[in-house]
């Protein structure tokens, strides 16, 4: 039985290596983190449909007085 639990001991060198490669993966998002959301609200904009569909587009300016909750 103490082989077995011996197999899942996580020593330092195993955890930082671990921790360091998190680190860089979150350093790189943070760096482009701007990029990163703008791609995000891209893709949910596909599949999200438009609170306000025009047919011919005529009326975006009207449309984007209208959303204005503030």
């Amino acid at each position: 039985m103490a082989l077995i639990s011996f197999a899942y001991y996580g020593g330092p060198d195993q955890i930082m290596t671990v921790t360091s490669g998190l680190a860089s993966v979150l350093g790189v998002l943070l760096i482009f983190w701007n990029k990163v959301t703008a791609l995000f609200f891209r893709i949910m904009k596909l599949f999200r449909p438009s609170a306000h569909p025009s047919a011919s587009g005529k009326n975006q300016k009207s449309d984007l007085t209208e959303t204005s909750d503030l």
